[in-house]
């Protein structure tokens, strides 16, 4: 939990607090059953609580997922949701299951994606959601109010956790698909390519909506260089570099960036190397 807000409430409040490096071991089973909770509930905790843990409480466990289960179960539902072009998404409560986000849902609430969110302006909104979730889901268990409903087994997809590799740019894909993976990876891997040899990420970038006449190019190309950002070909359409950052360098603006190298239209941009 380290730092976290919660964290800092509980120290405040002078509540106790326990954070097992493990914590299906039998000395963190013990204390918690020795605690008799009525509920246990789990947000993005990155352990997977056995039945031992599951188990304890007078009720159940809670998870709270940032997604809108069954869609995108697993450790990266919110960059996952983005990276395939979502255009909402949401939380959701479940009962807890031994098997990863598998439980009956009790309570999910959705929200529109706009073109504009990041990973990190999603989960923000999101954390917010989950707040009143947590409130919402409390009271209906309080009352005994709620239902539990089971999750559509022919409609499960999964949101494994991010691998570096994730993060390459592929520039035969189309402008938008593009986009999407540099707007749900900015937290992490970063969306990457190469430039003359060197790791290059992207942090900010729009698709072209003019239509411009360009020569026959391939994608990947940079087609254009001005402080309105770098022109790029892709697979489909093109897309405009507005924030970046080369290897060895801060983060900077294309504008920047451009009076500081030789950008030339007719450069390439590519994995692992120029063509």
């Amino acid at each position: 939990m380290g730092g976290t807000a919660i964290k800092m409430v509980a120290e405040e409040s002078n509540l106790k607090i326990y954070q097992p490096e493990r914590i299906n071991t039998s000395q963190a089973i013990s204390l918690l059953e020795d605690l008799r909770p009525d509920l246990f509930v789990v947000i993005a905790y990155g352990q997977i609580l056995s039945s031992g843990i599951l188990n304890i409480p007078k009720i159940f466990s809670v998870n709270v997922h940032a997604s809108l289960l069954p869609k995108y179960r697993g450790a990266a539902p919110i960059n996952w949701a983005l990276i395939k072009g979502e255009k909402t998404t949401g939380i959701t409560a479940i009962k807890m299951a031994k098997e990863m986000d598998a439980g009956p849902i009790i309570l999910q609430k959705e929200i529109e994606v706009s073109n504009d969110d990041t990973a990190i302006t999603l989960e923000g909104k999101l954390s917010g959601m989950a707040a009143q979730l947590v409130l919402a889901v409390l009271s209906s268990l309080e009352e005994n109010d709620y239902n539990l409903m089971p999750q559509d087994e022919d409609n499960i997809g999964f949101a494994p956790k991010l691998k570096k590799e994730d993060g390459r740019i592929d520039w035969n894909k189309p402008a938008w698909d593009i986009y999407n993976l540099i707007r749900g990876c900015i937290s992490w891997p970063g969306a990457f390519t190469y430039y003359k040899g060197k790791l290059l990420k992207i942090y900010k970038a729009r698709v072209s909506s003019q239509v411009r006449k360009f020569a026959s190019s391939n994608p990947g190309e940079i087609l254009e260089a001005s402080k309105e950002g770098i022109v790029v070909s892709t697979g489909k359409g093109n897309i405009i570099i507005e924030e970046l950052q080369i290897e060895g360098k801060r983060r900077m603006k294309a504008e920047e960036f451009i009076s500081g190298h030789k950008i030339s239209a007719g450069d390439r941009l590519g994995y692992p190397a120029p063509f």
